[in-house]
């Protein structure tokens, strides 16, 4: 099936959201003439006083941050949502809004203004996994709390205004688009199956063995078969479990672990610092019974050939469907080469 998939275009079927993505191997090979991007290799100092994420620093808002040594989380200054929140349900005719409430956070991960997730040490990485448990409990403990969003923008070509590491929380009332697909999908799997969709899904993985990055003893970092970004990877714990709050201590190691190497792996491809969204899908925070949910953590580069070339989502991915070169195969290869 693999050597089949190298040379044709094809879809692959994403189990998660019921979803294509049109995958073009033989599109590698076109020379590119299009935009790219300016590489950024400043070389930042461990503090900078005019950061408002760095330690002692004043921010927008008036308030000044402590003087912190590992992880430091406060309430985001320009949140995207208001935990009070007035506007109930608006329709008229078509047209029809919701009141949204939230809380949204971010997460320093390091006092240090020149490091990120690659550079810092297991035992650093582990302080941020067990503050993103807290902040799941804390704010999924909230009544109108429903779901809780953990993730990082790395790189200004990811919209990050700021390089210090960082990454942000959102709590809110309802389920996101992406998370209402993953919900539905691993509901009815789980029932008809007794077992959750990743743990099978991994179990084939595990198997053929073509799309395996790395695993210990709790994780195991894939590149999906239906992956869509070039470099995608996901994080899978080998347990079910249903959200991150119930990682053991080894297992919050495992997972640090586990995130070390892959960013670490990013930032050697092209010999940068990788750029990246990611995110944990998890399940949500409601009072349902949430059994079928098996959480993971999805890494989404946009880089394509090199340093300077961004994988566009635009015209056929606009408004068709997602479409990616390289295959999910080749980009396996070239990861694990630098581990």
């Amino acid at each position: 099936m693999n050597a089949q998939l190298q040379d044709y275009s094809h879809k692959r079927y994403n189990i998660l959201t019921q979803e294509w993505v049109l995958v073009s191997p033989h599109r590698a090979k076109r020379p590119w003439q299009g935009q790219e991007e300016e590489v950024i290799n400043d070389v930042l100092p461990s503090h900078d006083p005019n950061c408002y994420l760095c330690a002692g620093s004043t921010r927008a808002n008036g308030m000044t941050n402590p003087d912190y040594q590992d992880v430091f989380i406060f309430n985001n200054d320009f949140a995207a949502l208001q935990e009070k929140a007035h506007l109930g349900t608006v329709r008229e005719g078509l047209l029809w809004a919701e009141g949204e409430r939230g809380i949204c956070r971010v997460v320093c991960f390091s006092p240090d203004h020149n490091k990120s997730l690659a550079q810092m040490t297991v035992f650093e990485i582990t302080k941020v996994v067990k503050a993103w448990k807290r902040e799941y409990k804390e704010l999924g403990s909230r009544d109108f709390i429903n779901y809780v969003q953990i993730f990082e923008n790395k790189g200004a070509i990811m919209g990050c205004s700021n390089p210090h590491p960082h990454g942000q929380i959102w709590g809110q009332s309802t389920l996101p688009n992406e998370v209402v697909k993953k919900n539905h999908s691993q509901r009815i799997f789980f029932a008809e199956n007794q077992e959750s969709l990743l743990q099978t899904y991994l179990g084939q993985e595990l198997e053929k063995n073509e799309r395996i990055i790395y695993e210990n003893d709790g994780f195991v970092i894939l590149v999906p078969f239906w992956a869509v970004w070039p470099f995608e990877t996901m994080v899978v714990p080998k347990k079910h479990q249903q959200h991150i709050a119930l990682l053991s201590e080894m297992e919050e190691m495992d997972f640090a672990d586990a995130i070390k190497n892959i960013t670490a792996a990013y930032d050697k491809i092209f010999n940068c610092s990788f750029p990246y969204s990611s995110g944990i899908h998890q399940a949500p925070t409601n009072s349902e019974d949430n059994e079928h949910w098996h959480w993971h953590m999805s890494f989404y580069p946009p880089l394509l050939r090199s340093a300077t070339v961004k994988k566009f989502m635009v015209g056929y991915e606009m408004f068709g469907s997602p479409q990616r070169d390289i295959t999910a195969e080749q980009a396996v290869k070239l990861i694990k080469s630098f581990l």
